[in-house]
């Protein structure tokens, strides 16, 4: 109980910008928390599927490639499956496809991770107008009797919360957005080599069929 008072009295020190402070810290909180279970559940890769299915195309069985990506439910199978609606052993048809489905799954990936951005930015300066206003407030009022001048600095302290809640929502903020964007950088990167890779056979299946003929 002592704990939830001394937060409010430290709440209601640092001035009025600790309301749209504490607005971010949640929103940062939720985003965090969601993209987290987000990327729980999509972004664990199926190391064999590329393997698999490269196999299987390379033995024309392009409906049953498919059908083994649809068994996985990870992002790197969300990819295959939609690059690979169609069969095709056109380069350029097949790299146009799948370049496509990797921007839908990449843009969901990032999906809110811009509002980290903004709060990162946002919340220092929120705190420091928080300051600032605290302040100029603390200098109108001020009446220092018998030459105290802990006033002052007592009202500084005091305006000096906004600024600290501020970097804190900001930290919290940047390490998140730097988590995500880390882990998106994997993703693509194993989202462009498998592309790669069934971009390859698909040449290799064409080639084939020219020396057949």
């Amino acid at each position: 109980m002592e704990f939830v008072k001394g937060i409010a009295a430290v709440f209601v020190q640092g001035g009025l910008m600790m309301y749209p402070l504490v607005v971010c810290s949640f929103l940062v909180m939720a985003v965090i928390i969601e993209r987290w279970l987000y990327f729980r559940s999509v972004a664990k890769l199926d190391s064999n599927l590329v393997a698999e299915v490269v196999l299987k195309l390379k033995q024309g069985e392009w409906k049953e490639a498919v059908e083994r990506c649809a068994k996985s439910k990870d992002i790197l199978a969300s990819m295959l499956v939609q690059g690979m609606s169609e069969p095709t052993c056109d380069r350029q048809q097949l790299e146009q496809s799948l370049e496509g489905a990797a921007a839908r799954l990449v843009g969901k990936l990032r999906y809110r991770l811009d509002l980290l951005d903004t709060i990162v930015t946002l919340a220092p300066l929120l705190g420091l107008l928080g300051t600032v206003t605290g302040m100029i407030q603390t200098f109108n009022v001020l009446n220092i009797k018998n030459g105290q001048p802990l006033a002052i600095t007592g009202g500084i302290g005091e305006a000096l919360l906004a600024t600290a809640t501020g970097l804190c929502v900001a930290v919290l903020a940047l390490v998140g957005h730097s988590y995500f964007n880390h882990r998106i950088d994997r993703i693509i990167n194993a989202l462009e080599d498998a592309a790669n890779e069934i971009v390859k056979t698909a040449l290799y299946k064409r080639m084939s069929r020219h020396e057949v003929q």
